[in-house]
């Protein structure tokens, strides 16, 4: 049966946002406040919006959908806040500290303070059971597993209600067969619990990684998977009629089964999605290296993308945990809408990363809240529009943004208060700056390379000053900004990725033949998995990679190849990449020296049909989309300037605005800083530069 439309839903923390796409490239934005007290509710108020808006029931917009894609931040959310399930520990004896040693390990930036706190454990040291068993690195078995300490532990797990279990032994990679018994053990004594075995989530060298990587899966799982049964549960009932589909952190979607199955894969999945609907705005441009920004409520995130490939984070620190899986290169503040000004014990006036978040929200939401916010900054220095955000639908009070502003910062400051909205303004985008240096100029990267990408339904006020800040001279900004990735879920292909460890040099067919072997069954696996999900093979491409280092050295890094067969004829490519890539990240190669594999992936994607990209045609000319004039300030003496501000709904292909202006779209406020022109091209995006004058 034909369908009309694909939905996206990205829930944020202060917003949840919907875009529904139709096969003519139309595409509808849609926002609801965030209920992290129920998520499903936010996506009933989203879907009662686009009901009312098209005119028709929510069952028919669903059952019209060919996919339905849920981002949430429900894994992320609890991790942070340490909500998530009772969890218990089966690993070799002697190794129940591995976690809480970490390897001697202070995250970077704490590494000599003696005061820095340990990382919360997720499972606590009491349900941390070691058992007799052990295989050796080159995957003999030099003591049996020893089931009594198995059901020993489960009698524990059970006593004290535990709701997950990880199993993670050393070697398993090598020997798994220990981990499937115990696991065979805990599903008979304990057949409630969700059972994670560190071998088949995570199956590469390096114990601690390992185990941390199953720990912090199963401390999400049950959390995941009743999140899943509830939303896949609530579209089955309004008619979908294919499984939801839920995005990942590794920049791709998947089934609800495997959400719960591997949730540590949930932990980005909001912000995962910028890269792909970034590179997608900027394709009609011919831009390839883009910085992609999402400044919503709560958070501001940053995502790389050079020459069209996005960075991808394997084996590192995330909320103090060590995860091994890859992630989408996120860089995440607490820096948004919603974040709090405050002056510290200094005197010092400084904003957040604490958050007002939806509820009670900033003062000028009327919801409560009594804070001084960003989003009350904007609105006292006239970036916002006081008749309201979202079309009107979330009014706002001015007088309640100044009250708390002058409260809490101007009088205890001994300034005005438009002084000390535009501080505001200022520091959080400082805060900003030094996020987009951490994934740039501290990477190796000149910013200047780059173009910028705003997404977030707060970036569009701060992006111009942040480009100036950064020395960039090119802004990509969608109409969609405020929704881009739940835009991005929608255009964004099924992905998994299946893991093996291979401890050979190559410098023998035997190490040939048996890297060719893992990479041809860890794909047959994947293959079967997206068949089963309804791919024909020729919709399925793979991609493989190899984490490879010179005998000798501790770290390996990860190089990219072809999908060739590995023999004595091809192997030398393998080299080949490997000494250019240990040249891009080191400045130099060892041509010589042995060079020796740990551990393979193989990266496959089930390809979707891509909506129809957006066209614009001409609009109205600019004069009839003037809407009036407010006083902004665009310096820190406070001083306001007389700016016009555009209606964006009517504007069509080829509107140029110079600054300084404000261009209000249904979702998103745009602020031109004096210095800066936009253009809206027909691809639906603003392409806004800087005066030549203005330019470095």
């Amino acid at each position: 049966m034909r369908t009309d439309f694909r939905l996206g839903i990205d829930a944020g923390g202060t917003f949840t946002d919907f875009v529904l796409a139709d096969r003519a490239g139309r595409v509808r934005l849609y926002k609801a406040l965030s209920t992290p007290q129920d998520p499903t509710q936010a996506i009933r108020n989203g879907l009662a919006l686009i009901s009312e808006d098209l005119g028709i029931p929510a069952e028919e917009v669903v059952s019209n959908c060919d996919l339905c894609i849920n981002g949430t931040t429900v894994g992320l959310n609890a991790l942070i806040t340490h909500s998530g399930a009772k969890t218990g520990l089966i690993c070799t004896a002697g190794h129940e500290d591995s976690i809480e040693i970490r390897l001697g390990h202070k995250e970077d930036g704490y590494r000599y303070d003696p005061e820095y706190p340990p990382a919360r454990m997720l499972v606590p040291r009491y349900l941390r059971r070691g058992v007799r068993e052990r295989v050796l690195s080159d995957g003999r078995v030099r003591e049996p597993l020893n089931e009594a300490d198995v059901r020993a532990a489960c009698e524990l797990f059970r006593a004290e209600g535990v709701e997950s279990v990880a199993i993670s032994f050393v070697w398993s990679v090598l020997h798994p067969d220990h981990e499937r018994r115990a696991g065979e053990i805990v599903r008979e004594m304990l057949p409630g619990v969700v059972l994670t075995l560190g071998s088949e989530l995570y199956p590469q060298v390096r114990e601690y990684t390992r185990t941390s990587t199953a720990v912090v899966n199963a401390y999400l799982a049950p959390i995941m998977k009743r999140y899943v049964e509830a939303v896949d549960g609530y579209f089955r009932g309004l008619g979908a009629r294919q499984p939801v589909r839920y995005f990942q952190s590794n920049g791709g979607l998947a089934i609800g089964q495997a959400m719960t199955d591997r949730s540590v894969y949930a932990i980005n999945s909001g912000p995962a999605s910028a890269p792909a609907a970034g590179q997608y705005v900027c394709e009609p441009f011919g831009y390839r290296n883009v910085i992609t920004l999402d400044m919503g409520g709560t958070s501001f995130d940053i995502t790389l993308t050079r020459d069209g490939s996005t960075n991808v984070n394997k084996n590192i620190d995330f909320l103090r945990y060590r995860i091994g899986v890859p992630m989408i290169q996120v860089e995440t503040l607490g820096a948004g809408g919603g974040s709090i000004g405050w002056i510290d014990e200094m005197g010092l006036m400084q904003v957040g990363p604490q958050s007002a978040g939806s509820d009670p929200g900033p003062a000028c939401y009327g919801q409560g809240g009594m804070l001084p916010t960003v989003s009350d900054a904007n609105l006292v220095l006239g970036y916002l529009n006081p008749d309201g955000l979202v079309g009107g639908r979330l009014p706002l009070d001015a007088a309640r943004a100044r009250e708390a502003i002058r409260a809490h910062l101007a009088d205890p400051l001994g300034m005005s208060v438009e002084r000390a909205a535009y501080g505001m303004f200022t520091i959080v985008n400082a805060n900003m700056v030094n996020g987009i240096r951490r994934v740039t100029v501290e990477r190796g990267y000149d910013p200047r390379d780059f173009v910028l990408v705003g997404a977030g339904g707060a970036t569009a006020a701060h992006v111009t000053a942040l480009a100036s800040a950064m020395g960039i001279d090119t802004i990509v900004l969608p109409k969609l900004a405020s929704g881009l990735c739940a835009f991005g879920q929608i255009i964004s292909d099924v992905k998994y990725n299946y893991m093996a460890t291979a401890p050979l040099r190559l410098d023998n067919d035997a190490a040939y033949a048996r890297i060719d072997e893992l990479f041809s069954q860890i794909e047959a696996q994947g293959i079967r998995h997206l068949q089963a999900d309804g791919f024909r093979r020729r919709d399925i491409t793979i991609r493989r990679s190899l984490d490879m280092r010179y005998v000798g050295q501790v770290h390996e890094c990860t190089v990219e190849v072809g999908t060739f067969r590995v023999d004595a004829r091809s192997v030398g490519r393998i080299r080949d990449a490997f000494h250019r890539r240990h040249r891009e990240l080191y400045t130099y190669a060892e041509p010589a020296s042995t060079v020796e594999v740990v551990n393979i992936e193989s990266t496959l994607y089930g390809r979707l049909d891509k909506p129809s990209r957006m066209q614009l045609g001409k609009g109205v000319p600019l004069r009839k989309a003037l809407k009036g004039y407010r006083d902004a300030v665009f310096s820190a003496d406070g001083t306001r300037t007389r700016t016009p501000i555009y209606d964006g709904t009517p504007l069509g292909a080829d509107a140029v605005i110079r600054g300084p202006a404000v261009i209000e779209e249904v979702t998103t406020t745009i602020v031109i800083e004096p210095g800066w022109t936009a253009r809206l091209d027909a691809s639906g995006s603003y392409l806004i530069t800087r005066d030549r004058k203005g330019a470095r």
